[in-house]
């Protein structure tokens, strides 16, 4: 199993949406797809991938900006977490509502839960539940990376002062729910710079140190 992947940072928060190639077939999948829809598009064009689906760490406003969007453009489902489900067409619970953008999405045709396993060409990745800053918040792991979201950056884990949050239930999270990801795994966090699991482990504040 090998894939490639490619950061396009999008939207005024600047969201890292994903884009990975598995290395046999050309099939692909788009992770959080939140904003700059065109622009995630041309890529995906330009570079010739065959995307399957499209799948998202969490609901957050600008993290499924341009989830139907790409649908259309693609003709591809979409999957989310089943407690982050509702977010789509709630606007103030997706949080579109307070940033004055058009929040409101399709329901997705499919809906993920842990350990679950997306499928693209010989690639796969693990859906893992990690609750904390979103109900339904999950991480995508496989092909030696770990795809975040919100729940675990660069030495730092998602906020969880907003609806749905959970600071207990994050801790849970990331200290135990990720215990089986590997120290050499590659972090890919929903904002800000890639990391890895050992120094993740060894320099985060809030991971529990052995």
């Amino acid at each position: 199993m090998s894939f490639s992947v490619k950061t396009l940072v999008v939207g005024p928060i600047e969201e890292n949406c994903y884009v990975l190639k598995d290395d046999a077939t050309g099939e692909g999948v788009i992770i959080d797809a939140g904003d700059d829809g065109e622009k995630i598009l041309d890529y995906v064009k330009d570079t010739q991938i065959d995307v399957k689906l499209l799948i998202n760490t969490h609901g957050h406003w600008d993290h499924i900006g341009e989830i139907d969007y790409l649908r259309d453009e693609l003709k591809v489902p979409f999957a989310i977490h089943g407690d982050d489900a509702s977010m789509l067409d709630d606007s103030a619970e997706n949080l579109s509502k307070y940033m004055h953008t058009a929040g409101k999405k399709r329901p997705a045709e499919i809906i993920l839960k842990d350990g679950d396993v997306v499928n693209f060409g010989k690639s796969s990745l693990r859906v893992i539940h990690t609750p904390g800053h979103t109900k339904g918040g999950v991480c995508f792991y496989g092909g030696g990376c770990l795809f975040s979201g919100d729940t675990l950056f660069a030495r730092e884990v998602g906020r969880t002062d907003l609806p749905g949050g959970s600071y207990e239930e994050l801790m849970d999270s990331v200290n135990y729910r990720l215990q089986a990801v590997a120290d050499a795994a590659k972090v890919y966090p929903g904002h800000g710079p890639a990391s890895d699991m050992a120094t993740e482990r060894k320099y985060n504040p809030y991971i529990v140190k052995e």
